[in-house]
């Protein structure tokens, strides 16, 4: 069962025990007042009406048929009881009303909405009005009885049914909801693979596809082929439709299921070393981050990195990393010859996507500093767990 559907049968047997009790507690309130205290008919009359009340809170607490029947069996002895005395007065009329109308009619709330539930109240509401006929009253209140006993029937189970379509519209609308959230996620996850396959493909294909422009100038014929066959393979994932992560892992990170940046960075400087740039590190080189994390900055790091190949006219590029309590930060910096950073296109595929796309998905940033003839900085920045 859905837990919605739980949580309608639970709030149906919490109104039908409020209900019930309410009617039990009132039937023994109007017989306080006009029977004495000792007589036989008062200890009867109390005794049926606790035991209704206490069949009452059995019945809703697991919303078992049995004491449900129960209930109204009690109150039909309770209606019997009082109706057959011989103090017809306005109490006891109150009374037999209470007990007819709302005690035994509460059992109607939760077992309406059972299967064949609608039958077994028809039922129990029949007996309980079969009962009316043979109490004792004059003939207006009888008929008076006989009305309010049917309405409170007709009452709760209307309740019951009104909250059960209740219920089950809203299940459809959160069904509704749930599958329209699905498709935005499962759309955003889509897209997030685009960009994220877009990147390594930038990253991967076309540095490789620029250096072929260049006839390889400035790297050996064997790197720029362990290049090229990287990004073969690739290529065949992409044709294949499986993910490009794989692959960007595979470029960017170490074998080894670690962590540790040292160990990372040490396979992007050879990487580059192959390309002919020498990169040189500074700072911590003992940092675990979340894998997500840590592929965004080595990612984002690489492409830097190919930036100050392609762009600076040097040979050599420092990397410094840091960090504090709360953030980790890796600075690339060049000695080449720079550039106005207001006539960036911030558009690039290559800065847009490759580096502030990259930081930006798990909170991060990257600032660049420079100015034509003293190089560049760019400051890398994401956060820790």
């Amino acid at each position: 069962m859905k837990r919605i559907h739980k949580e309608r049968d639970r709030l149906l047997r919490r109104l039908g025990r409020i209900a019930g009790l309410t009617g039990a507690g009132g039937a023994l309130a109007c017989l306080v007042m006009p029977v004495p205290a000792g007589s036989l008919e008062f200890a009867v009359a109390a005794v049926l009406s606790l035991a209704v009340g206490a069949l009452v809170g059995v019945h809703t607490a697991r919303g078992a048929l049995a004491p449900a029947v129960g209930v109204v069996a009690g109150s039909i002895a309770l209606l019997l009881w009082l109706g057959s005395g011989s103090v017809p007065d306005p109490a006891t009329t109150t009374a037999l009303e209470i007990t007819g109308g709302l005690t035994a009619a509460s059992v109607a709330l939760s077992l309406v909405v059972r299967p064949g539930g609608r039958l077994v109240v028809a039922g129990l509401a029949t007996a309980t009005l079969l009962a009316v006929g043979f109490v004792d009253l004059a003939g207006p209140e009888k008929g008076s009885l006989a009305i309010i006993t049917a309405a409170g029937w007709a009452a709760a189970a209307a309740l019951g049914l009104w909250l059960d379509k209740a219920v089950g519209r809203a299940s459809e609308r959160i069904d509704e909801v749930g599958r329209a959230h699905r498709a935005e996620r499962l759309a955003s996850e889509f897209e997030a693979q685009q960009r994220q396959d877009a990147r390594v493909l930038h990253d991967t294909v076309l540095a490789t596809l620029s250096l072929l422009a260049h006839s390889g100038v400035g790297v050996g014929a064997s790197a720029l082929r362990q290049q090229a066959g990287d990004d073969a393979r690739l290529l065949k994932q992409l044709r294949l439709g499986a993910p490009l992560d794989n692959g960007s892992n595979a470029i960017f990170s170490p074998e080894s299921d670690s962590d540790v940046l040292s160990t990372t960075f040490e396979s992007v400087r050879r990487r580059f070393a192959r390309m002919g740039l020498d990169v040189n590190w500074h700072g911590a080189g003992q940092l675990a981050l979340p894998r997500e994390t840590l592929d965004a900055l080595v990612g984002a790091l690489g492409e830097c990195l190919e930036n100050v190949r392609r762009h600076s006219g040097v040979s050599e590029a420092d990397v410094t990393v840091t960090d504090d309590d709360r953030t980790v930060r890796a600075m690339v910096t060049d000695a080449g010859s720079g550039f106005e950073t207001e006539a960036v296109d911030r558009a690039r595929l290559g800065y847009a996507e490759s580096v502030v796309g990259r930081l930006s998905t798990v909170g991060g940033r990257a600032r660049i500093f420079s100015s034509p003839g003293s190089g560049t900085t760019v400051m890398l920045e994401v956060p820790k767990p």
